[in-house]
């Protein structure tokens, strides 16, 4: 993760290809506000983990990586948003909010989309987050 000042807030890359090419940051904090684009579950050497379970894991183990990044923590999330191309996956995905979230309970909508940009991944979340 790279961070740095930007516009008067201060933002954080993964190095995703979309990055650049759409021109966004991973996350964006301005104040105590973070905001974390639609992440999806991706590994490093841009393979994607089997199933959605382990998708799931992967995309929140890069959003938490780029709130930590700006100072935040797990705990100061707030609101999920979670976009899945398939809805019978909800209680897998579920199953993995209940064990990251189950004791902070932030606010979450999950909703079915037809597909993703790039037709990669099962699923893509986006977070908020209020640190400090």
């Amino acid at each position: 993760m790279q961070v740095k000042k930007l516009a008067g807030r201060t933002v954080v890359s993964s190095g995703a290809k979309w990055e650049d090419i759409v021109g966004y940051s991973r996350a964006v904090r301005k104040g105590q506000l973070i905001f974390v684009t639609g992440t999806i579950g991706i590994n490093p050497d841009g393979s994607y983990p089997d199933g959605v379970e382990a998708q799931t894991r992967r995309a929140f183990e890069i959003i938490i990586n780029a709130i930590e990044a700006l100072g935040g923590k797990k705990e100061d999330i707030v609101r999920n948003r979670i976009f899945v191309k398939n809805a019978d996956d909800w209680e897998e995905i579920g199953k993995v909010h209940r064990e990251l979230f189950n004791d902070i309970r932030p606010c979450c909508t999950m909703v079915e989309i037809s597909d993703l940009v790039g037709r990669t991944g099962l699923l893509e979340i986006e977070c908020e987050a209020v640190a400090g």
